[in-house]
């Protein structure tokens, strides 16, 4: 069974502190609580705390000058303020000072509850993601397999990787076929030939017959000099024949040929040569399908699927979204010579909730595009492209109440109508420029037509 979460709350008044650890473990945490900032230090010297809520005015030591103490010795540890004496000020200096939320009394038990809860998500997500980032590189795999399905994926990978049979793999663009296929190359340790790779959907019939085979001479009109084929480029070690869905009828059984006598008939050869190299393939069709078509060879389905590897998309494994995200920032930063970045726990939610549509190659695009693009030490939601933006983010924990994204809207709202739509004194209350303030509204769908009072 997992351990309840455990919240300090420090608080002088002894009803409200009673009446908070009433709610809080109702709410389902493990409390402690002092009623002074001194005695509080001291349960964070010595035992684990998740969270920590305290008051504001208090005898001794004031809860902003527990705040200071706290981040000094981490910056890990979610900090709520609640307080009688709330003014935007004291909200604003609070929340430059590295409190998580500034909550004005008197305020329900349940809101507290909710801004606890995002702020436990929020933390476990940028753990998380710095975790993976402490992982550093993943030595000479760049397979990221933290989600059972990639970890299904890895094993069968390295149980066939030795074996000198044809592979099929198979999975949506995008997925990294070609990272399972140099994957399996390295594991064979008894090939010590290239990895060659070539797509068969994008070199015309013609062409890719005199790439996979070579030619001689004279062969046809362009054709100058002797040119080795790819089959012979990659003699001792593997050929990856990339989307062989696409691979025209013809050239499908001039393939098959090559597979069954493990030779290869140059154009204007007078006779094959032998080749020894293995064969992988790969596709984003179902094959099984373009032979009902008539689209491609039974027999040379049977040839090639051997062993079958399908990878799943990213949208079916979001175990991954982190890791993969944390690997690219390291590889991209050091490729494009850019300053790594950090995420808000608000784009992370909604990067985790994405569909992914372009997989694995879309989340490399988008780190690419933050690196270059965003200005900030740490993206958040206004960094993101529209669509993923306009898309709702799924909530992290489905039996939540909310989702974060859900949280800091009606944080943004709540405090915006407490200032009587006064945008310039909502932006500082929250720390955001006005800019960021619209941008904000709009990615989470609260256009600035629904705030009543738009002040200056």
């Amino acid at each position: 069974m997992d351990a309840k979460p455990v919240v300090l709350v420090v608080e002088d008044d002894k009803a409200m502190r009673m009446l908070l650890e009433e709610e809080l473990r109702a709410g389902g945490y493990e409390v402690r609580s002092e009623e002074e900032g001194q005695a509080a230090l001291r349960v964070l010297d010595e035992a684990h705390v998740d969270l920590v809520v305290t008051d504001l005015m208090m005898p001794g030591m004031k809860g902003d000058e527990l705040l200071g103490a706290i981040r000094s010795r981490t910056a890990e540890i979610p900090v709520v303020i609640i307080t009688a004496f709330g003014s935007i000020a004291a909200a604003v200096d609070a929340m430059k000072a590295g409190a998580y939320h500034f909550l004005p009394k008197p305020f329900r038990m349940e809101e507290l509850l909710e801004i606890l809860d995002a702020a436990l998500r929020e933390r476990s997500l940028l753990m998380e993601l710095a975790e993976f980032r402490r992982g550093g590189a993943r030595g000479e795999s760049e397979i990221v397999a933290e989600s059972p399905a990639m970890r299904r994926v890895l094993d069968l990978v390295e149980r066939a990787a030795p074996a000198e049979v044809p592979v099929l793999i198979l999975g949506e663009s995008g997925t990294g076929k070609e990272i399972v296929a140099r994957a399996l190359h390295r594991g064979n340790t008894g090939r010590r030939g290239p990895f060659v790779a070539v797509s068969c959907a994008a070199i015309p019939e013609t062409l890719l017959e005199s790439q996979l085979f070579g030619y001689r001479r004279g062969a046809f009109t362009d054709a100058r000099e002797d040119r080795r084929g790819l089959f012979q480029e990659a003699e001792n070690g593997t050929l990856l024949l990339d989307e062989i869905g696409d691979m025209p009828l013809l050239l499908q059984a001039k393939l098959l040929r090559a597979l069954q006598e493990k030779e290869v008939h140059a154009l204007g050869a007078p006779a094959p040569v032998p080749v020894d190299v293995r064969i992988l393939a790969a596709t984003r069709h179902e094959l099984d399908a373009l032979v009902k078509e008539g689209r491609f060879r039974e027999d040379l389905l049977y040839r090639l699927n051997v062993i079958t590897v399908r990878i799943p998309p990213l949208r079916e494994r979001p175990e991954d979204v982190l890791p993969l995200l944390a690997y690219f920032l390291e590889k991209q930063s050091k490729r494009l010579g850019r300053a790594s970045r950090g995420f808000s726990a608000a784009a992370l939610e909604l990067l985790r909730g994405y569909h992914w549509p372009g997989n694995v190659r879309e989340l490399e695009n988008l780190v690419e595009r933050v690196l270059v693009l965003s200005r900030g030490a740490t993206v958040g939601v206004e960094d993101l492209p529209d669509s993923i933006r306009g898309r709702p983010a799924a909530s992290l924990d489905a039996e939540g109440p909310h989702s974060l994204a859900r949280v800091e809207r009606d944080h943004i709202l709540r405090i915006l109508r407490a200032a009587g739509g006064n945008k310039a004194a909502t932006a500082r209350l929250l720390g955001m420029d006005r800019k960021t303030l619209y941008r904000k509204l709009e990615a989470y769908g609260a256009g600035t037509e629904s705030i009543p009072g738009d002040g200056p």
